[in-house]
């Protein structure tokens, strides 16, 4: 996705500037062009030597060379860029930015910009709730600048609380994001994703083995493309700090039912990607049930079928993709099934390959559309099987 995207760092001076040495190889990783400028005060946390051997470009930080008088054009860094990201920013930086002033190539960078510019701010707690550096956010973002926000835990200082730069691998999600094509701006998605629970008894329940990856990874993908995305999610450590996704937990399929149900009226997309259980207990008994030598049999009821009910209710206007986890006679059963529910196309996925399914990486599947047509894969990351998938949400809308 950032292969030839062209990336400016700017690094100030923070003890989290160490962060940017993992960003920038990430990047690199990523197939992107990456040049770093610094503040002077910056080479105190880290050195412009570790940053130029891992942009593989030169590291910029005065106006121009004191050997030979070079001059360090900004104006043309700032129309190089693709996007400009401070990272990290601190609240003296931030206070530069939010009011103008230019004592160094990195100011002089921000302010020529004609890109996109991201800051990460980091900071002791204090600094960051100070009211003066708040202001200087909503000044930075009134301007159209677009703070990653900082995550929580414990700072330098030894103190817990938010201050601390975002993570490489977010920042990188939010480059992604902003230089993303967009084909699914103001488009509003659905996607359920993860196992759900049917209760026994407080304390036992009937489940499944899904991690929820591959539905997160979908809802990240269609943000990304600019949709405004609701992640109905099941029972699951895995979460998303993707922008533009807003999650709902739940836990048995009756949640699920009713969250999902509520949503497709708005949703232009949705995706059922959970593995929800077929069936629930009849009767949830109030206390745990306390072992017997007598053997124990369990009532259980058909779960309502949250595709189907959603194939029911849905306009020619929207798309609606449903999965299919098969055993044996996978192409056959995900023929019959996208028709009977009226699915625009079915994602299938077999346990019988080596090194799929649940919590695992990687996927192979195939599409099978309404008219029958199947479109075949190699097996491939959850992430690129998510970004073939949303092309073809992308196509569908398009053709509608």
């Amino acid at each position: 996705m950032l292969k030839g995207k062209k990336i400016l760092i700017g690094v100030t001076a923070s003890i989290a500037a160490y962060k940017v040495a993992y960003l920038v190889r990430i990047l690199k990783k990523e197939n992107a062009e990456v040049k770093v400028v610094m503040t002077p005060s910056a080479f105190d946390f880290i050195t412009p030597l570790t940053l130029s051997v891992l942009s593989g470009n030169p590291v910029l930080s005065t106006f121009s060379s004191k050997e030979d008088g070079t001059w360090n054009n900004h104006v043309e860094l700032g129309l190089w860029a693709d996007v400009m990201v401070i990272a990290p920013a601190s609240a003296n930086t931030m206070s530069k930015m939010a009011n103008g002033a230019c004592d160094n190539l990195m100011m002089a960078v921000y302010l020529s910009a004609k890109c996109p510019v991201l800051f990460a701010p980091a900071m002791d707690l204090d600094m960051y709730k100070h009211p003066a550096t708040l202001e200087n956010i909503a000044k930075l973002k009134s301007f159209g600048n677009k703070m990653i926000q900082p995550g929580y835990g414990e700072l330098a200082s030894g103190l817990f609380g938010e201050g601390r730069m975002a993570e490489p691998e977010e920042i990188v999600e939010h480059i992604e994001l902003q230089l993303s094509e967009k084909k699914l701006k103001g488009k509003k998605a659905l996607v359920s994703a993860g196992p759900t629970y049917e209760a026994i008894d407080p304390v036992r329940f009937i489940g499944n083995h899904s991690s929820g990856k591959m539905g997160v990874a979908i809802a990240e993908e269609l943000a990304r493309n600019g949709a405004d995305v609701t992640l109905v999610m099941g029972p699951s450590n895995i979460t998303s700090k993707v922008p533009g996704i807003t999650t709902v937990h739940v836990l048995s399929s009756e949640d699920m039912f009713k969250v999902c149900d509520e949503a497709f009226v708005n949703a232009d997309i949705a995706v059922m990607a959970a593995a929800v259980a077929d069936y629930t207990p009849t009767e949830k008994a109030a206390q745990k049930i306390k072992k017997k030598e007598i053997d124990l049999s369990l009532q259980l009821t058909k779960t309502k079928d949250i595709l189907m009910h959603l194939g029911t209710i849905k306009k020619a206007s929207q798309v609606l993709v449903g999965f299919a986890l098969e055993t044996e006679n996978g192409l056959e059963n995900a023929t019959e099934k996208v028709k009977r529910k009226n699915a625009d196309f079915i994602v299938l996925n077999s346990l019988t390959a080596e090194n799929k399914g649940f919590g695992v990486d990687f996927n192979k599947v195939q599409f099978i559309d309404n008219n029958s047509a199947v479109e075949a894969f190699e097996s491939k990351s959850k992430k690129e099987v998510a970004t073939d998938i949303v092309s073809k949400i992308a196509k569908i809308i398009k053709s509608k």
